[in-house]
């Protein structure tokens, strides 16, 4: 597992981060078409971790955050590496290139990414039926699977509601639970629909068509404590299942000017803040929080889920610690 950090690691971190990305992911999505390729990954045990949220059984409470794996290519490697959880996307209705590169920068001396993507993926017809096809392989992986849906980018606010609801109708059959991104900083607009009217929209025409799929809402670290009060109240007015706590923030202030850049900052640096939202929503509501943003250690971890996280998500830490950092966690805890 340290064979990452010394070895791997700064070889992808020569490369241009979104090449070194889609070189690890084409690697893992190999992996996953292979048997032996997956037997031979360390698998790290937890069953002392099992546990069961919003009625869905997790084998531990470590899950892969949106974002990295967006399409959906390489499930069963995920699952091998030991993860408890995967959340695919974000996922549009229809395909989308993203904005231009570069759009992914390091910051290495802040454990830090920024990210301006703006939700590039496949389109969620392409996406369906690639998954389609994993499920009648027979390779489907046994922990639970998350599916993040977002705005398609050149659909107005007035019907971001319908543009949800077309990718969650062709998605709904084949995810665990479903996760409302309202709150990525890369796509013109989007945040408006945190706003109560919006989103309470949003969050009813989606559980019109809903078969009974834990939905989930993901908001940004960058809300106000009375803007996050009146998400609360409507997801419990809407019914949801709760609450991923926190994409990327806009506040660059936690790293050096000189590397500064448009876009959602993640990582380290985003540490207090994710963990100060998770602490404020444990302390007025009961929805379960999904803690993600700024987990890097073990420690981290194990704060997260000792300050009332049912589970938490890796995505920035995973990059700078790779595979360890999992084993490290389930190690800790």
């Amino acid at each position: 597992m340290r064979s990452y950090e010394r070895f791997l690691r700064p070889l992808l971190f020569r490369m241009d981060p979104e090449n070194a990305h889609q070189l690890a992911l084409a690697a893992l999505g190999t992996i996953s078409r292979s048997p032996w390729l997956l037997r031979i990954l360390d698998r790290p045990s937890a069953k002392s971790l099992e546990k069961v949220v919003f009625g869905l059984h997790f084998p531990n409470p470590i899950g892969l955050a949106a974002g990295f794996d967006k399409n959906g290519i390489a499930l069963p490697a995920w699952e091998a590496l030991g993860f408890g959880f995967i959340e695919i996307g974000t996922i549009t209705a229809v395909p989308q290139t993203g904005n231009p590169r570069p759009r992914i920068f390091r910051i290495p001396e802040s454990e830090a990414l920024i990210n301006r993507l703006g939700f590039n993926n496949e389109g969620a017809t392409a996406i369906g039926k690639r998954l389609e096809a994993l499920r009648i392989s027979g390779r489907w992986p046994g922990i639970p699977l998350g599916i993040n849906i977002g705005k398609t980018k050149v659909v107005p606010l007035e019907q971001a509601a319908a543009d949800y609801v077309e990718s969650f109708r062709k998605l709904k059959a084949l995810g665990d639970y479903f996760v409302l991104n309202v709150s990525s900083p890369n796509t013109p607009g989007l945040r408006k629909l945190q706003e109560a009217a919006l989103i309470s929209e949003l969050f009813g025409q989606i559980q019109v068509e809903n078969p009974g799929r834990p939905l989930l809402v993901k908001i940004a670290p960058d809300l106000t404590f009375p803007q996050i009060d009146e998400i609360l109240a409507l997801a419990n007015e809407h019914r949801l299942s709760g609450v991923v706590a926190t994409n990327t923030t806009i506040d660059h202030q936690m790293v050096p000017a000189k590397k500064r850049q448009e876009g959602g900052l993640s990582g380290r640096p985003l540490r207090a803040r994710s963990l100060e939202i998770l602490r404020y929503i444990r302390s007025v509501s009961s929805l379960p929080v999904v803690s993600t943003g700024g987990i890097v250690t073990a420690e981290d971890a194990k704060v997260r889920l000792d300050s009332g996280a049912e589970l938490i998500q890796l995505y920035t830490g995973f990059i700078y610690r790779g595979p360890r950092l999992l084993c490290d966690i389930i190690a800790s805890l």
